[in-house]
């Protein structure tokens, strides 16, 4: 990832998430059994996976990647 597209994806958590009571309210379930427990953000073609934990107000971001490279 190119730092250009770096800097996009932590100003908009910075921005965007982290202000947030509810970080649901901007992001999607992912679907499927084993899944539900992961939201995802998209930032242009770039997909933010996190779990977020509500008991210590954090999101944790678990992986980021091209949308065609994520879910593979």
């Amino acid at each position: 990832m190119c730092q250009q597209h770096a800097r996009r994806i932590l100003t908009f958590l910075h921005e965007r998430v982290a202000p947030l009571d509810d970080p649901r309210s901007i992001g999607q379930a992912l679907k499927g059994s084993r899944l539900g427990i992961y939201w995802k953000y998209r930032v242009g073609d770039y997909r933010i996976i996190s779990s977020i934990e509500d008991d210590a107000l954090r999101t944790l971001v678990v992986r980021i990647g091209n949308r065609h490279d994520l879910y593979r």
